[in-house]
């Protein structure tokens, strides 16, 4: 690795980056789930969130997976090619996220 490409330890850092986000966000969403489900057991009123969140957790899991492969691949081709997976799904799974927050907010406000 030359001292003068910062680009594989940028790269680096992004996937350990994503590595430990993806993994705090499936936590998020495990707990989250958990609080919803007991106001919907309290207040017998069932709502889609928690199905979402599920799923975003899914998401947020599998682009946990694809950023610790990235982090443990030697191919650098390889590495670049599973990190930018991992990035995608992150991103989608953080624009779910918000989603799902804009739908709980919606569901509260009318409830």
């Amino acid at each position: 690795m030359p001292e003068d490409d910062p680009s594989p330890k940028l790269e680096h850092d992004i996937c350990i980056h994503i590595f430990t986000v993806s993994a705090a966000m499936v936590g998020v969403c495990l707990t989250v789930i958990g609080l919803l489900r007991v106001v919907i057991s309290i207040h017998k009123q069932d709502t889609l969130a928690d199905d979402f969140l599920a799923t975003d957790s899914v998401l947020f899991l599998v682009s946990c997976l694809l950023s610790y492969w990235a982090l443990r691949t030697r191919s650098t081709k390889r590495m670049y090619r599973v990190e930018r997976c991992a990035d995608i799904i992150f991103i989608i799974a953080m624009i779910g996220m918000v989603g799902v927050c804009g739908f709980v907010t919606w569901a509260i406000a009318l409830g």
